[in-house]
């Protein structure tokens, strides 16, 4: 199996190379990344627990999906992609925002990410890859907000990030526009 490569980009998400993913994320290098929230009418985000053989992160809640953009990729195709193949589905993204983050592990990786976040909607349940993710559910985001507070150590990094920065902007796209 090939190695999947990371973009690495500089502060302006200008690409500036290629790298093998463990490899960047040992050397803490600034990538070019995506978080997906799935929603749907009730207002309520699809989270997904992370399988527990995960390379960092294993067993922790966070948002619908994430993972890295291919070379020539576009963000929206990416987390199309990447739905698919940790979700079993895919539906229409939109782009929100992005934001840079670095955060290190217990086992020596460290993300370091120019993350694009996107929304899409979605009624029914995932065909989750068992490889991926261990478990789903629908939460409201004040519901999320609160486990958060009671249980920080249950969700991942950039998850917690992601919520305490842009919480306010995630409640304004609870429901498909």
């Amino acid at each position: 199996m090939i190695e999947e490569k990371v973009i690495l980009v500089n502060e302006k998400d200008e690409p500036i190379g290629l790298m093998p993913k463990m490899e960047a994320h040992q050397k803490a290098l600034l990538h070019r990344a995506f978080s997906v929230f799935v929603m749907n009418k009730k207002g309520e985000t699809m989270l997904q627990q992370r399988a527990k053989d995960k390379y960092h992160s294993p067993l922790l809640w966070t948002n619908t999906c994430c993972s890295h953009q291919r070379e020539g990729e576009s963000n929206i195709a990416a987390g199309k992609r990447r739905l698919m193949e940790e979700m079993g589905f895919t539906t229409d993204l939109k782009e929100l925002f992005h934001f840079m983050y670095k955060a290190p592990f217990d086992n020596g990786l460290t993300e370091h990410e120019f993350d694009h976040v996107m929304v899409g909607y979605f009624e029914e349940e995932p065909n989750i890859n068992p490889e991926e993710v261990a478990d789903w559910k629908w939460m409201h985001p004040e519901d999320i907000k609160n486990d958060m507070m009671e249980n920080p150590d249950e969700y991942t990094a950039w998850f917690k990030i992601i919520f305490e920065r842009f919480y306010d902007h995630l409640m304004e796209n609870t429901s498909a526009k």
